[in-house]
């Protein structure tokens, strides 16, 4: 029988359950993510937009690195802000469930772990025209390079706190921190791969040091 405990944004957890978002076989083994797919999409994106920036643009070396490195910061406040106010709208209930909801039910189905690649293309074009309207198309190819780099070091760290058992003692603390935004304060610790924002806008919550919250 499945264990199920309440957690304190109502969520009734399953851990040894998986999520369905579809009656349909098909539709919902296609609805399934493996936890290697961002890297095959988005590892070649990041290839062209720095090969880009390099053979297209005037920008020198020190720019763009510069610039993909400011793109890797700014990711992580994107990731901080898109977690805390965009995955936890909690309205449309069934919009909810399957962009987030079902993730918190549901922590342990591994095929709901990382962002789906058609949800990220579209999200990742939404960014990188934003971008280009901001900084102009030259800067905005390294800047979303980082962007990107960021993004696959996110979502990777998200699967790997939900599969794998660090040794570590930062690996430990990274998985304490998001295993006690699943099982103990989901409307804090909104950073997954680093604390840093939520430090800064006061949802940090209770220390992640030891002890097993999972």
């Amino acid at each position: 029988m499945a264990r199920t405990v309440k957690s304190v944004a109502d969520y009734e957890i399953k851990h040894h359950e998986q999520a369905r978002y579809f009656q349909n076989p098909i539709l919902e083994a296609l609805s399934k993510t493996p936890g290697w797919a961002p890297l095959v999409v988005w590892i070649p994106i990041f290839g062209l937009l720095m090969y880009g920036a390099a053979a297209d643009t005037a920008l020198g070396a020190g720019a763009i690195v510069g610039l993909t490195l400011a793109g890797v910061a700014f990711w992580t406040f994107a990731e901080y802000w898109l977690h805390r106010k965009f995955f936890h709208w909690t309205w449309p209930q069934r919009l909810h469930y399957i962009i987030h909801g079902a993730h918190h039910i549901y922590p342990n189905d591994n095929g709901r772990v990382v962002f789906p690649p058609t949800a990220s293309l579209m999200l990742g074009g939404l960014f990188f025209g934003l971008f280009v309207l901001v900084m102009g198309y030259e800067a905005a190819l390294p800047f979303f390079a980082g962007f990107v780099a960021g993004y696959l070091w996110y979502d990777m760290t998200h699967f790997w706190t939900h599969v794998a058992k660090p040794k570590t003692r930062v690996g430990k603390f990274i998985r304490r921190h998001h295993m006690l935004h699943h099982f103990s304060e989901p409307e804090k610790k909104f950073g997954v791969s680093s604390p840093l924002w939520d430090f800064v806008f006061g949802t940090y919550g209770k220390p992640a040091g030891k002890g097993k919250v999972s």
